[in-house]
């Protein structure tokens, strides 16, 4: 069951997946400065994300250690989270190769760039952010959605976690108020209250899990919870997160695991609009 979705997004700029295969995408904004606003020399320059791809599809460890963040995690379609450390001892196999025949959408401002590709039913995100000494890769993910989306659950009793409590200390106010907006999230879901779901989700809003076999954009998330009001949704309590801030993006990894089932490894992206924090992107993996 999909909880909590998002689109990907960097400072409040969202982006659909291009219509054609091979195609590249990127948005502008006049406004440098302003919230969601690109910075075009940035994205004019960034290539450490096509070298990441090429490095990894030669299998050269040392070209990908060199592009790699210290809290570099990759995560492939079978859930399966690994390490820097863990990533350069045994380079994975791409998902998509060496993505030359996908879609794909690329943003970048000063601080954060997100890459998305996708083919068929596999999706692939990838995180970049500007540390000192240039493009670090932060978060590389994979979803395969399936053919077929699993019957909805049904008979939620309540939800202790991630409802009301979360085995997570906030560091600060920021890290406080996306910890609130995810708890209304996922207490919105489990109650079918497509209105007070909607209120803490962007407009622009993306996800794709591997428990679906389409994306999911805002407004579909929220007929879907209206359709289900006569059955419950069993919580999905969260186990562990991690959070990145930049700007007024915020990076939250999380590992969450339900009653019965699978558990998902998920990357949301955050952006604060007028002081509230929203989510925008969701790529939720199953953990096989």
């Amino acid at each position: 069951m999909l909880r909590g979705h998002v689109r990907v997004f960097i400072l409040g700029v969202v982006f659909g997946f291009v219509c054609g295969v091979g195609a590249r995408a990127a948005a502008t904004s006049p406004a440098v400065d302003a919230p969601g606003a690109l910075d075009d020399s940035a994205k004019q320059s960034f290539n450490p994300d096509r070298e990441f791809v090429l490095a990894v599809f030669r299998n050269d460890r040392t070209a990908v250690g060199r592009l790699l963040d210290d809290d570099f995690t990759w995560t492939d379609a079978q859930g399966r989270t690994l390490t820097k450390a863990q990533t350069l001892e045994n380079l994975p196999a791409l998902a998509l190769g060496d993505e030359n025949q996908v879609s794909e959408q690329e943003q970048v401002n000063r601080q954060i760039a997100i890459h998305r590709a996708e083919r068929g039913n596999l999706y692939v995100l990838r995180v970049w952010v500007k540390r000192q000494k240039g493009w670090r890769a932060l978060v590389y993910q994979e979803v395969s959605q399936q053919k077929a989306s699993p019957p909805a659950e049904s008979g939620a009793q309540g939800c202790e976690n991630p409802c009301k409590t979360v085995p997570f200390t906030p560091k600060d106010e920021d890290e406080r108020g996306v910890i609130g907006a995810y708890q209304q999230v996922e207490r919105a879901v489990t109650a079918h209250d497509s209105a007070a779901w909607g209120a803490v989700i962007a407009d622009d809003f993306f996800a794709v899990t591997s428990n679906s076999d389409h994306p999911l954009d805002k407004k579909t998330r929220m007929a879907g919870l209206d359709q289900q009001k006569q059955g419950g949704i069993a919580p999905f309590p969260l186990v562990s997160a991690r959070m990145f801030k930049f700007g007024e993006t915020m990076i939250m990894t999380s590992l969450q695991r339900p009653a019965q089932g699978k558990p998902l490894h998920v990357t949301r992206v955050w952006n604060k609009q007028q002081g509230k924090w929203l989510e925008a992107l969701s790529y939720q993996t199953t953990i096989e």
